[in-house]
């Protein structure tokens, strides 16, 4: 009877949220073998494409309603960044993100390919 929303009432309050926009539409724990990245985990990621070291695409399985959603990321060791970076001037792409790492050990511009953690949050097509 809820056509796939449902509303919950917030932790204390008497505000509500919708359940189905606040849950995570993709998430990705990439690592690399022999230089390729390939998922350890992952929920709604069809593939990955390998652009280069330290450099890859995650594609979605199922697309983001447009370009207008939230990435969070980070690296698993204390010396390397994930950086995001649209493929066209500041608009994100809905079928896929692109992911750069870097390791903070030999240079903030050292591309390397290093194991990250990836999420996403918006809207799906």
């Amino acid at each position: 009877t809820t056509g796939g929303s449902i509303n919950v009432l917030g932790e204390g309050t008497s505000a509500t949220t919708n359940l189905q926009q606040g849950l995570c539409k993709v998430f990705s724990y990439t690592i690399y073998s022999s230089g390729t990245p390939t998922s350890a985990d992952s929920f709604n990621v069809s593939s990955y494409d390998d652009n280069g070291t330290g450099d890859n695409d995650i594609n979605f399985t199922n697309n983001m309603g447009g370009s207008s959603y939230v990435m969070n990321g980070m690296g698993t060791h204390n010396t390397r960044v994930v950086a995001f970076r649209p493929t066209s001037g500041d608009t994100l792409d809905s079928s896929f993100i692109r992911i750069y790492n870097y390791d903070i050990s030999v240079g903030a511009t050292s591309a390397a390919d290093n194991r990250h953690t990836v999420s996403v949050d918006g809207d799906l097509a």
